[in-house]
């Protein structure tokens, strides 16, 4: 590739796009007439001009009458040489555009606005023509199918009944938003399903803009070992003996605290360098909370919620896209909630922007009454890639270990479910059969079961 792009070089560029306008279509989303010498600017720019203008690229008549420039059509270009000066011109784009970015960024640097600087490089270095030419749809259905099902990144969150709905989990590469009113335990929520990747292996980082990382990895402590936390401070050595040898059994795992009104690039930046200096290749990144951060591509005033959380959603969604990692945040149901038992995009603070970005949200449905009686809803109100809008999930709560677990899952792990009316009249019936052999003291004993399960019933009622 050529390093010295002279004067005759991009000459010579302009020349084979004139002679094919095939070659100047194919360069269209990164031409830029600012780019070429001084000496070719001018033509450069007709060219570019002239095109969007009458859809046809000028002759060489013209360019001389405008410009002053005389151009020559090239003979005999082949398919060699196309890809010769598709090649180049790309590998000149990206130098004039990396050597503008550097001296836009040396200006703001003086200034001291670092913010805008590392894009301007990504976007400069990031320069590159269209070669994917996407999916051939009819080429083969069935690998097709398979790839979006089997190696799409679907994530098991821990818990089946979401994942039925998700069909198979969260993917890598996308935005996936917890909302819920103060109190309702939206870091719970995240805390539960990181732990849940880490049991399975996955490495990752929670990052938290509002609790301290002391309380978020307590918490985390009581989850993994199942022990409240009055146990753990009672016993602090016990605990770190279980933590160190669920850890060898774990992927590994983060937990940064970061100042409210942090944005995407503090984020990143702080991703990069957890994987420099340990080693740790990143599969999931937990973001405690949406709303805490800041934009990076504007300046909007914190107050304007809906164009901020429009812009930071976005700026999430591409860092998991960029990174190609599962991303978990979370947001603030607003006032209009707080009464509702059905919940829908109104209720989310700072209105439909971030819904629009996101592509799962999940309500979250509790209250004081309900974490003690061990219950949790989330309730499905968008997903872009299953028709489980409307959806709601029945998650148990253990209060003490703030554990949040899946029926199944749980009775499973021996946590205790509190008996419903079917399976009390279930019982009823099949202990209320007694044969005519039956003795006394075995009715007795029936019946005596039978007013404990009733009494049972009734105390989980109240």
């Amino acid at each position: 590739m050529t390093n010295d792009y002279s004067p005759d070089l991009q000459k010579l560029f302009l020349e084979m796009m004139l002679t094919d306008a095939q070659n100047f279509v194919r360069v269209q989303n990164i031409y830029n007439p600012e780019n070429f010498d001084r000496s070719l600017k001018a033509c450069a720019k007709f060219m570019y001009d002239h095109t969007n203008q009458y859809k046809t690229l000028p002759t060489v008549e013209q360019i001389k009458a405008v410009t002053g420039v005389e151009l020559n059509t090239v003979p005999e270009l082949g398919d060699g040489h196309t890809d010769w000066f598709l090649e180049e011109f790309e590998g000149f784009t990206r130098r004039k555009e990396l050597e503008r970015a550097i001296l836009v960024s040396a200006d703001l640097i003086e200034k001291g606005d670092y913010d805008p600087v590392e894009k301007l490089i990504k976007d400069a270095v990031q320069i590159s023509l269209t070669k994917d030419m996407g999916t051939d749809y009819f080429d083969d259905p069935a690998a097709r199918i398979n790839k979006y099902f089997n190696s799409g990144g679907q994530v098991s969150t821990g818990w089946p009944q979401m994942d039925k709905i998700l069909y198979g989990g969260f993917s890598r590469g996308e935005l996936n938003i917890f909302a819920g009113g103060s109190g309702s335990g939206k870091s719970l929520v995240m805390m539960n399903i990181a732990l849940s990747w880490l049991q399975s292996g996955l490495s990752g980082v929670y990052i938290t803009l509002e609790l301290s990382e002391e309380l978020t990895s307590l918490r985390t402590d009581a989850m993994l070992t199942s022990m409240g936390t009055k146990d753990i401070r009672k016993d602090i050595d016990n605990t770190g003996l279980k933590v160190k040898m669920m850890g060898k059994k774990s992927g590994k795992y983060r937990v940064k605290g970061l100042p409210a009104q942090s944005n995407v690039n503090d984020i990143r930046s702080y991703l990069k360098e957890v994987q420099i200096q340990t080693g740790i290749k990143v599969d999931f990144v937990m973001v405690d909370y949406l709303d805490l951060v800041m934009p990076v591509s504007v300046t909007v005033n914190p107050n304007d919620q809906f164009i901020k959380d429009k812009y930071v959603a976005e700026e999430l969604r591409n860092l998991a896209k960029e990174l190609n990692v599962l991303l978990v945040t979370a947001s603030q149901l607003n006032r209009s909630a707080v009464e509702e038992i059905e919940f829908n995009h109104s209720h989310i603070a700072g209105g439909i922007s971030k819904i629009n970005t996101a592509d799962n949200v999940f309500g979250i449905f509790t209250s004081r009454a309900m974490k003690e009686r061990g219950q949790y809803q989330l309730q499905c109100l968008k997903s872009r890639s299953s028709t489980g809008v409307g959806s709601k999930i029945e998650l148990e709560y253990n209060i003490e270990t703030m554990r949040i677990t899946d029926e199944g899952e749980s009775n499973e792990q021996g946590h205790f479910r509190p008996p419903t009316a079917a399976s009390v009249l279930d019982q009823i019936k099949t202990s209320s059969t007694v044969s005519n052999n039956t003795p006394k003291t075995s009715a007795i004993a029936e019946s005596t079961k039978l007013n404990q399960l009733m009494n049972q019933f009734k105390r989980t009622q109240i």
